[in-house]
């Protein structure tokens, strides 16, 4: 491992260590408590200070923190409530997704000044294969210091960047020098590095299969890379294998270019119970107006809708429509995600939501294949239109289209 240094390879260096093959460069590029970051730089009255981003009521969750709040051991997901318990001092800062995403553009397109295949994983968050600008464009940790240059002088926020042999390395390496930091771990170096680490550092493995695999007596990357599979197998299943090779640092999986997103939701916890109906569907209405402009601004269209409901008692249930053609209107997605919500009340009257959530799949690529839409489709597409454009230019809550009657 080399932190914060230019590396040196050899010829004969590759991913697996075999001599000829293609050496691939990675870097994992993760800035450092992003979200609160962006609210200390915005505001520099809460330099230094602890900071939470989150909602603030009663049922409020964390979001994300910075590194001053961290110290009192919060954490995102944390209850709200649970947090100030921990972090008195703390200031909680509402939210405000717009002004991450525009400070994500700024980052993202630094990367791509640097190479074109990116793979975003958030706003904050991204994998980066500079192969081919290696060694033309420098070494790579050259290029990763670069890139951090880069994005702290045009946007005051500070990035922790790892660079490995593949995606799985690089993103390891990233979490060992944080925050602000700059980690390279060299094919040569990669058993070197891994086997000590617990193995709760691999991605894939969760506190319940930590616990099987330490009772078992694997604990490290180490005890996983050389274990048989009479241990993995009942842990692991069909899987064993796979698991056995990312402990070994193995991974072949190629850095996406500008991968589309699977599915685009939102959802809300509310301060307290609701059932009143009415409630309810203007709730869900907003949420389904906010990602129809979403994955029209994207050219996306959707073929599947679900809904989310949570009770008071934790127990979360769904409920999805699949629908041909695909569609990214507002009113076509507020209908069915209506229809839906309409269906599961009437089955469940009187039942409370703790929280209430709408998403769409299986995306797409707008084609517009519908070449003789209907009229009443024509007329929806033209008000959507219109919206996205007073919504780009003056905001999402400029202007919003008024709700079909309660199914």
């Amino acid at each position: 491992m080399n932190r914060r240094s230019t590396p040196k390879f050899s010829r004969s260096e590759s991913v697996s260590g075999a001599q000829g093959e293609r050496r691939r460069h990675v870097l994992h590029v993760d800035m450092d408590a992003f979200y609160a970051s962006v609210e200390k730089r915005d505001n520099p009255e809460l330099e230094n200070e602890p900071v939470l981003v989150g909602g603030a009521g009663p049922r409020g969750v964390v979001a994300a923190t910075s590194y001053e709040a961290r110290k009192f051991g919060v954490h995102s997901a944390m209850p709200m409530r649970r947090a100030l318990q921990l972090c008195p001092n703390a200031t909680v800062v509402k939210p405000r997704i717009s002004r991450y995403q525009e400070v994500s553009a700024i980052i993202f397109s630094i990367f791509r000044e640097v190479t074109p295949i990116v793979e975003g994983l958030s706003l904050d968050e991204a994998f980066l294969d500079i192969s081919e600008r290696v060694p033309a464009h420098g070494q790579p940790v050259q290029i990763a210091r670069r890139i951090k240059q880069r994005i702290l002088m045009d946007t005051g926020l500070t990035a922790s960047v790892g660079v490995g042999p593949n995606k799985l390395v690089a993103k390891i390496a990233s979490d060992l020098d944080k925050p602000d930091g700059l980690c390279e771990v060299r094919p040569g170096d990669v058993r070197t590095i891994l086997d000590p680490l617990p193995i709760e550092a691999l991605f894939g493995i969760g506190p319940k299969t930590a616990a099987r695999l330490h009772q078992a007596g694997v604990k490290s990357f180490h005890d996983l890379r050389t274990a048989d599979d009479a241990i993995l197998v009942p842990v692991f299943g069909r899987f064993a294998h796979r698991m056995r090779d990312r402990a070994a640092g193995i991974d072949h999986r190629p850095v996406g270019e500008d991968s589309q997103d699977k599915s685009v939701s939102a959802e809300e916890t509310f301060d307290r119970d609701i059932a009143d109906r009415e409630t309810l569907h203007h709730c869900l209405m907003d949420m389904t107006d906010r990602i129809s402009k979403k994955i029209r601004r994207k050219d996306w269209v959707a073929s599947q809708l679900n809904i989310k409901v949570r009770l008071p008692d934790f127990t979360t249930l769904s409920r999805q429509k699949s629908f041909h053609p695909p569609t990214s209107g507002c009113r076509e997605l507020q209908l069915i995600a209506g229809g839906l919500l309409g269906d599961w009340l009437d089955a469940h009257p009187g039942a409370e939501l703790r929280l209430l959530g709408v998403g769409v799949s299986g995306l797409s690529e707008d084609r517009q294949q519908d070449l003789f839409p209907e009229e009443s489709g024509a007329k929806n597409r033209k008000v959507d239109k219109l919206l996205g454009q007073v919504a780009d230019r003056f905001g999402d809550a400029a202007l919003r289209r008024g709700q079909h009657k309660m199914p």
